[in-house]
């Protein structure tokens, strides 16, 4: 094809008008990054509070709002669910449709969708036009690789489960973020081979770097209290049931009990985040009488944030359910060895013996023994920290991930417009 690629970018969050998630960034820094390499975007989401925010997402990048319409309070514990399988599909119907307007009128080569947020779309289209590619995100209306999770949200999730299908049916490539996670959006969507393709989330370097540095992790330190003989283990996500937490407070006051610097108290954990499950993770602290070694800092500026990467001596990820896990690749590119479970995605990034140690979710035992082995063996961990920032700049760095989507958008125009033939694997 000729002229400038141009794409439209459909999500129902993207940062910063809507907050600061997973997929936020994500889509914040995908359109970012696209029209640094030249591309047309025009991102189609749902209206901020103050839609000149709009300006911030970056140059070079045109908005839609699309609206989004709930009920009052939507969002809050408890209807979280029900928010996202009836305003959100019916959002991806609204946001969909006016992708296929702009697709119609000749005004973009290719659609980009986040989960159900191209439903419209989907319903509109035939293989052989404008080309669809989708994201499905973490999965995790679907349960995720946990069947027992699966079976327990299929009823509550059924609406927007139906949708995301229908966007992958529709779709000419379906990315999975790692390519451990192929097989299960290979399984949860039912659609073939040729029609997956492996594009990892990503970060950008520059802005991770240009956060904090050593001298900021050591007076977040001193600010704290911390000595320099203290190991912080460092941990970072939304406060839910799913991440794990309660199980890392079990493997901890193991800890206690084991021989050398663990048992000498020289640890301390830190906790970045806030969430629902926060009440009953201080329960937990206090039963295992853990209180005076852990610092739960609720939510951060990222420049602090970064600063706690860098304070950190390991990062540790005790996830029951994951995607694909930014807050993981922040710390290896931080150079910080991890201990993580196999949960999602996460063994693509935590090689075992490498980068850090991968467990088994839901087993305090195994983390408990991960944890202690790592603070016995101080001297390789930074050797693993380099390892993982390595890792990340090969693989996981959006000068890769923008390289490998546009390959795609390419491969599905076959060089010369809409409609190109089917798409590869990457």
């Amino acid at each position: 094809m000729t002229g400038r690629l141009r794409v439209a970018v459909v999500s129902r969050a993207v940062y910063p008008l809507h907050g600061l998630g997973g997929l936020e960034r994500s889509v914040y820094d995908l359109v970012r990054h696209l029209a640094g390499a030249g591309l047309d975007v025009t991102l189609i989401t749902r209206p901020a509070a103050a839609d000149a925010l709009s300006a911030a997402i970056g140059p070079g990048i045109a908005v839609r709002f699309v609206p989004y319409r709930t009920f009052p309070l939507a969002g809050r514990r408890g209807t979280t669910i029900l928010d996202r399988s009836t305003a959100y599909p019916l959002f991806g119907e609204r946001a969909g449709r006016v992708a296929w307007n702009l697709a119609a009128a000749g005004a973009v080569d290719v659609v980009h969708g986040f989960g159900a947020s191209v439903l419209g779309f989907a319903r509109r289209r035939s293989r052989g036009t404008v080309p669809l590619v989708l994201n499905p995100q973490g999965l995790e209306e679907f349960g995720g690789s946990d069947p027992a999770r699966a079976r327990a949200k299929r009823a509550a999730y059924l609406p927007l489960r139906r949708a995301v299908i229908t966007c992958a049916r529709a779709a000419d490539c379906v990315i999975a973020t790692d390519r451990s996670l192929a097989p299960i959006v290979r399984a949860h969507l039912n659609v073939p081979d040729d029609r997956v393709c492996v594009i990892p989330n990503a970060l950008d370097l520059r802005t991770v770097d240009g956060l904090a540095a050593a001298a900021d992790g050591a007076a977040i330190r001193r600010r704290k209290g911390i000595s320099d003989e203290d190991a912080v283990l460092l941990s970072v996500g939304r406060i839910e049931a799913n991440k794990g937490f309660h199980e890392l407070v079990a493997a901890l006051a193991v800890l206690r009990d084991h021989a050398g610097r663990v048992a000498d108290g020289r640890w301390r954990w830190v906790l970045v985040g806030d969430g629902p499950f926060r009440r009953r993770l201080e329960g937990a602290i206090a039963a295992a009488g853990l209180r005076d070694r852990v610092i739960l800092t609720g939510r951060l500026s990222d420049p602090e944030l970064h600063a706690w990467y860098e304070a950190a001596d390991l990062f540790v990820h005790p996830t029951l359910y994951e995607g694909s896990s930014l807050v993981t690749l922040e710390a290896m590119a931080h150079r910080r060895a991890v201990v993580a479970t196999t949960a999602g995605g996460l063994p693509d990034k935590v090689q075992h013996g490498i980068t850090g140690w991968l467990v088994p979710p839901g087993s305090p035992s195994a983390l408990a023994a991960a944890i202690s082995g790592a603070l016995g063996r101080l001297d390789v961990l930074p050797a693993m920290g380099r390892a993982g920032r390595a890792l990340v700049e090969r693989e996981f760095s959006w000068e890769s991930a923008v390289r490998l989507t546009i390959a795609a958008y390419e491969r599905l125009l076959g060089g010369s417009g809409p409609g190109g033939g089917p798409p590869g694997r990457s």
